[in-house]
């Protein structure tokens, strides 16, 4: 099996990015972002998704946080594609429920090459520290939409805080069980002959 890992960067006039991605990894993570909560939130990325992962971000706080986790979310999901290559021997298909205490989050995903994004449900209060809460749902799209993956995802609860943390890790744990190989599949799993 080769290494599925990916290193991108991003630079913008409202943010610098570097990110390295290990897809087959020990949920080890490094993250830098000026934001303590999505920091709190990409490395329950990595240990639930069992990604390695380091992110670092210069962003634009000083205006609001909404750049620095649409950045993010763009080059993760870009770092994600290319780790992943040709797709071969994926399981493709995925889907979770995970509760925090009162919250739920559920995410569904076809590693496709096709990028989607559905969203249902909103977040009980609109701040969690530095981080808007609807920037979880923005995380999300702006992921799905450059990892190429069509993605359903919803949140229900009484807490943000629970219903972020929730939906992240509920994306982790998707994406986990949709980019495992499966070792009696060899070629890309599509009847098109590629993903």
């Amino acid at each position: 099996m080769t290494e599925r890992t990916a290193a991108k960067t991003r630079g913008t006039a409202e943010t610098e990015i570097e990110v390295t991605l290990s897809i087959d990894g020990d949920g080890d993570a490094t993250v830098d972002t000026g934001i303590g909560f999505f920091d709190h939130m990409l490395e329950a990325l990595a240990k639930h998704g069992l990604f390695d992962l380091t992110v670092r971000c210069d962003g634009d706080l000083e205006i609001d946080d909404h750049h620095t986790v649409e950045d993010v979310a763009i080059t993760l999901g870009a770092a994600f594609e290319d780790a992943l290559g040709e797709k071969r021997g994926i399981v493709r298909y995925a889907d979770r429920r995970v509760p925090l205490d009162e919250a739920v989050a559920s995410v569904v995903v076809d590693v496709s090459g096709r990028p989607r994004f559905y969203f249902e449900g909103s977040f009980a209060q609109e701040r969690i520290g530095g981080f808007t809460s609807d920037m979880a749902r923005h995380f999300a799209e702006s992921f799905a939409l450059n990892a190429g993956v069509t993605m359903h995802a919803s949140v229900e609860g009484e807490n943000a805080h629970h219903e972020v943390e929730a939906l992240f890790k509920a994306l982790a744990r998707t994406l986990d069980d949709a980019t495992r190989l499966d070792e009696r599949r060899s070629d890309t799993p599509s009847t098109k002959g590629e993903l």
